[in-house]
């Protein structure tokens, strides 16, 4: 009877221990089995280069006058801004397309040997700017680095540097990210090949940033780079893509 019971207990154990066996084996099988899927894909990074020509220009500039008398600065001021408007339709500017900003006032004060303000007003220093936007890029960039002829007619003016825009930028996204598509598929494909492998289907895409560049240049950024300095640059579209491996 002891042995029949001692039997018993040794079956009970073994069939236990086989159970649990099994379970462990079904539990580990999964994450193996995901394992095994992720290492037949390639993750690749494409990317595509195109140069553009701006097709779209603002551009400003600065004057002032200073006078002791309000009046006298706001008057030499308003004529100021005849001569500039005068100047910038010989140039080929339409009046209409000159944006004049409101005047700006800064009193100048009088400072005592130590530095300090006495409150006391020595001046009126009085400045407004100008702003034009055309697509006529060239013209604008001619007369960015002209404009500064003004002072010979007494102005004193301040020219700033051109910003350069390209207005088919959502348009041109589209086909960049086509192309940058095709050459991750390029990659792809050759890494499969080194392995004696091939690539399936295209398991997912995800776009990188777009960097707006000036030509040939090397600049980068995590969030995009988009140049507006130069009138002609570079774009480069990038795209994250995942392939299938057979």
């Amino acid at each position: 009877m002891e042995k029949y019971s001692k039997n018993a207990y040794l079956i009970v154990a073994a069939a236990i221990l086989a159970v649990a066996l099994i379970i462990c084996s079904l539990v580990m099988s999964k994450p193996l089995g995901d394992y095994a899927s992720s290492k037949s894909s390639i993750v690749v990074t494409g990317s595509a280069k195109q140069q553009i020509r701006s097709d779209l220009a603002l551009w400003q500039g600065s004057f002032y006058q200073e006078s002791s008398q309000l009046p006298d600065a706001y008057s030499s001021l308003k004529t100021d801004l005849g001569k500039v408007k005068s100047y910038l339709v010989s140039k080929g500017i339409s009046e209409e397309s000159i944006v004049v900003s409101s005047i700006y006032t800064m009193p100048q004060y009088i400072y005592s040997p130590n530095g300090m303000s006495t409150g006391q007003i020595s001046s009126y220093r009085l400045s407004q700017s100008i702003e034009i936007r055309s697509s006529d890029v060239d013209k604008i960039s001619t007369i960015a680095r002209e404009a500064t002829e003004l002072i010979e007619q007494g102005v004193v003016f301040e020219s700033m540097s051109p910003q350069y825009f390209y207005t088919k930028l959502n348009d041109l996204k589209i086909d960049m990210l086509a192309e940058a598509t095709k050459d991750a598929k390029l990659r792809a494909e050759k890494m499969a090949s080194s392995t004696g492998s091939q690539i399936g289907h295209l398991r997912s895409a995800r776009m990188g940033v777009f960097q707006i560049t000036p030509v040939n240049s090397n600049e980068v950024s995590d969030y995009g780079f988009n140049d507006t300095s130069s009138l002609d640059k570079e774009i480069t579209a990038v795209v994250n893509a995942e392939f299938s491996v057979k």
